[in-house]
């Protein structure tokens, strides 16, 4: 049962999963939102959604149908909707095949790699919940030699030297909450440049054989096998 509550409207119409939080708050502050027939410019007015007939550009805003993809991350592309520097981005790559999607989680513009995306908000956030620890795995590749003791002094929750020598090194590193360029910066600080980063599992989800850009739908019972944590969550995948 989806519990209902007043919530900001900038934050009712991401919830819906057809605007961004930013797009949301731009399209509300032009006067292109209506709710119960009236325009409201405050991105912060308190709304329950469940309650109130809102409009986009005179459109009904109807929360989008249950849908999830696993999508794998090109490198060069960047994960967030538009970017001011005209730079591609994952729903360049993606198509239609993205409307209503929010990504769950970033990877940079340099790392490849599994992304979720999904219409499912309190799935996005519960994911992105650090106090969830839902760990995150990564394929790493560094400049130089980097010793087991160094490796065993990460501040991570697993890491696995794989082969190193004096020109490169290649680690598996598990993560539990998902920082910025965290990795990066790890390793930045022991004295190694990443030259290669690759996510390859999120919980129980992993990319497997998908291709760069390639993309595929998964179910909600392969979520729940994939985060049983989730069930003893409030904020468990809606149904």
């Amino acid at each position: 049962m989806v519990r209902t509550g007043r919530v900001p409207l900038a934050r009712a119409l991401s919830k819906l999963g057809i605007l961004s939080r930013a797009q949301a708050t731009e399209a509300i502050r032009a006067g292109r939102v209506r709710v119960d027939g009236a325009i409201v410019r405050d991105p912060l007015r308190p709304v329950v959604p469940e309650r109130v007939r809102l409009a986009v550009d005179g459109q009904p805003a109807r929360r989008a149908a249950w849908r999830t993809i696993l999508f794998h991350k090109p490198r060069g592309v960047v994960t967030t909707r538009r970017d001011p520097g005209g730079r591609r981005t994952i729903y360049d790559v993606l198509g239609e095949n993205g409307d209503g999607l929010v990504a769950v989680g970033r990877l940079d513009l340099a790392s490849t790699g599994l992304l979720i995306l999904t219409t499912d908000t309190q799935l996005a956030h519960w994911i992105t919940d650090p106090a969830n620890k839902v760990p995150r795995v990564y394929v790493v590749t560094v400049r130089g030699e980097v010793t087991p003791e160094r490796a065993a002094a990460l501040p991570a929750a697993r890491v696995e030297l794989r082969k190193t020598s004096k020109r490169e090194s290649h680690l598996t590193v598990e993560l539990t909450q998902g920082r910025n360029r965290e990795i990066r910066r790890m390793f930045e600080a022991i004295g190694h440049e990443v030259t290669r980063l690759k996510r390859v599992r999120i919980g129980g989800l992993e990319i497997g054989d998908l291709e760069p850009g390639a993309w595929r739908e998964i179910t909600r019972d392969e979520l729940r096998r994939s985060f049983p944590q989730s069930e003893r969550s409030s904020a468990r995948p809606t149904t």
